[in-house]
């Protein structure tokens, strides 16, 4: 049987018609490619903020949605896997629970409990801040959980702070996670405010390893002050 010949119009249209057809297979590839790698884990933070508003009422408006701010913006970084978040609020006195963990998969709380600052940040409450080595006391910003280790005060974690100019180097301060007695409630009741660390995040024992294990290796942590120069300088906020 004989095929028809096409004239040379007819395999113009042919030519043209595979050459659309292979560039929208290639858009919709890059499409697919585009969508695969953009961050799916970005935070509607104003939902957030109404999802937690009622669950964690003494956690300060303002802390809560810095925090988010501050999360949704490392996230699109591609820090943090776990969607778990940790605020510090140190607009609040150390006699307060003003550490909060937050589940974002769940919108639930999973802690909220003492925290205490740096010996050089104030008494019970905490106005002052630095990063300078030796400063003894507290960094505001935003932070990386790391790895765990045992040392002087057992179970420990690291951590790495993002906010350069504000916390980068504490690290090399060794500024961690712990636990200390004078955390507790019964020590804010003697003393009128919590014991005071070197700039360490120092938590009460009796959870200190659940908390440690909760948000170690690369969840993020936010300690908050209204600070207008972390506020307004912040890479995470600007």
């Amino acid at each position: 049987m004989a095929i028809p010949l096409l004239n040379s119009g007819e395999e113009v249209v042919i030519v043209i018609s595979k050459k659309i057809t292979s560039l929208l297979l290639l858009a919709s590839g890059l499409f697919t490619m585009a969508v695969s790698a953009s961050p799916t884990n970005d935070l509607n933070v104003q939902n957030e903020i109404n999802q937690f508003r009622s669950k964690a009422p003494g956690l300060s408006p303002k802390a809560l949605q810095v925090g988010l701010e501050a999360y949704s913006k490392a996230r699109q970084q591609g820090l943090d896997k776990q969607r778990v978040l940790t605020i510090v609020d140190f607009t609040k006195p150390s006699t307060a629970r003003r550490l909060w963990v937050l589940d974002l998969n769940k919108h639930t709380v999973l802690f909220n409990d003492y925290v205490a600052h740096g010996q050089n940040s104030g008494a019970n409450y905490a106005n002052n801040f630095s990063d300078n080595p030796g400063s003894l006391a507290s960094s505001l910003g935003v932070f990386l959980t790391e790895s765990t280790y045992g040392g002087k005060h057992g179970y420990s974690l690291r951590v790495k702070g993002l906010d350069k100019g504000f916390n980068d180097k504490a690290e090399s301060r060794d500024i961690v996670f712990h636990r200390a007695d004078y955390a507790t409630a019964q020590f804010a009741q003697a003393h009128g405010r919590l014991g005071r660390s070197w700039g360490c995040f120092a938590v009460i024992p009796a959870i200190a390893d659940s908390l440690i294990h909760t948000i170690k290796d690369g969840t993020l942590v936010v300690a908050y002050y209204p600070d207008p120069s972390w506020l307004s300088k912040s890479q995470f906020l600007s």
